[in-house]
């Protein structure tokens, strides 16, 4: 197989709501703050994307509007070879295996939020993220469960990331067709929600500045 040409399909990812993607924390929590922790990148401390929290929740929402759920053994990826989702994504089989096509580059966050959030870092002290407290009601009382608070941080809603994809195609891809299939998988993304807990309204985002071009 020989590469044909490369597509760049780049785009802001605007945080409609607060987002989760969770990071580890080394060492003891200050006070007011939260073990459970957004990934951060490890010298500045500034939230970012990863490309593969794109990738894995578009890959699944793009199968399951497909029904290739029915391709699936055992609640893995796709694998049989020939599906769109294999062709751009790649087959998670030994079998049928297919290149992958599509790189998503991890998301790093633009200059202008990332002014705001140091500005709120400084004003109120929190590391470039909201902390949210949730809990657990007891159904019976009606009351909050003994243990069941929780903290968790969010990248504030508002917060815009860069994001870039890269397409790349062979000798014989319908271009038209794969470009319109990512794009398909980045509108799922916006009616979804990307990190966790989107059924507690985490995650929402919408995608600004769309573009597709072909790189030299």
């Amino acid at each position: 197989m020989k590469i044909s040409k490369f597509i760049a399909i780049t785009g802001i990812i605007h945080c409609e709501s607060g987002l989760r993607i969770g990071g580890t924390k080394e060492g003891i929590v200050e006070p007011g703050g939260s073990e459970n922790t957004i990934i951060r990148h490890p010298i500045t401390s500034l939230p970012y994307i990863p490309g593969s929290s794109i990738k894995g929740k578009m890959r699944s929402l793009l199968e399951l509007d497909a029904a290739s759920v029915a391709n699936i053994d055992g609640g893995k990826p796709c694998g049989c070879g020939t599906c769109l989702v294999c062709k751009v994504f790649g087959s998670h089989a030994m079998i049928n295996k297919e290149i992958t096509r599509i790189l998503v580059r991890d998301c790093a966050i633009t200059e202008a939020s990332e002014s705001l959030l140091r500005t709120t870092q400084e004003e109120k002290g929190l590391n470039f993220a909201e902390i949210k407290s949730e809990n657990i009601i007891d159904r019976k009382t009606g009351i909050a469960a003994n243990k069941g608070l929780r903290t968790q941080e969010r990248v504030p809603a508002g917060t815009e990331f860069k994001m870039n994809i890269t397409l790349k195609l062979f000798e014989g891809d319908d271009k038209d067709k794969m470009v319109d299939f990512v794009k398909k998988g980045l509108t799922l993304l916006q009616k979804d929600y990307l990190g966790s807990s989107g059924s507690r309204g985490y995650g929402k985002i919408k995608i600004n500045n769309l573009e597709v071009k072909e790189l030299s």
